[in-house]
Order: structure tokens, then sequence, then C-alpha cells
């Protein structure tokens, strides 16, 4: 009977990725958001909506992204 071994170089380089990518994703939604708001004078309370509301965008493209990643890699092993 085939039992199934984690591929951890594998599962390590899809954990860093995600790491990586989602600190830049919400690094530039809530510093888009801030800035918006100052840039066009928004007030506090439209600032942190717009901080929000990037902020579901770049989940949205990181659950997007980490779906891809996963279809690609391969994580276990057969053997």
């Amino acid at each position: 009977m085939a039992s199934r071994h984690t591929n951890w170089r594998n599962l390590t380089l899809v954990a860093s990725l995600g790491i990586l990518i989602a600190v830049e994703l919400f690094g530039v939604a809530l510093a888009s958001g801030w800035a918006l708001a100052g840039l066009f004078e928004l007030g506090p309370i439209v600032g942190y909506v717009l901080m929000a509301l990037f902020s579901v965008i770049a989940a949205y493209a990181l659950l997007n992204l980490m779906r891809r990643v996963m279809r690609i890699e391969r994580l276990s092993e057969w053997n």
C-alpha cells in the first residue's frame, strides 16, 4: 500500500512565499488608504475605511495566489 510523505522543502517554500507576499500586499493596502485619505483630506474615518477596503482586496488577491500555488506545487509525494 502506498503511503504519503510531506515534501518539506516545497511546503517551506510555499509558506515563505505566502508570508512575503502577504506582508507586501497588506503594507501597500494600508499605505495606499492612508496616503489617499491624506492627499484628498478625507479625514481619519474615511482613511480607515479605505485601508479596510484595500486590505480586503489584498486578502482576496493573496487567497487566489495561494490557491494557484497549491494547485501547482507538490506538497506531498506517494511512495
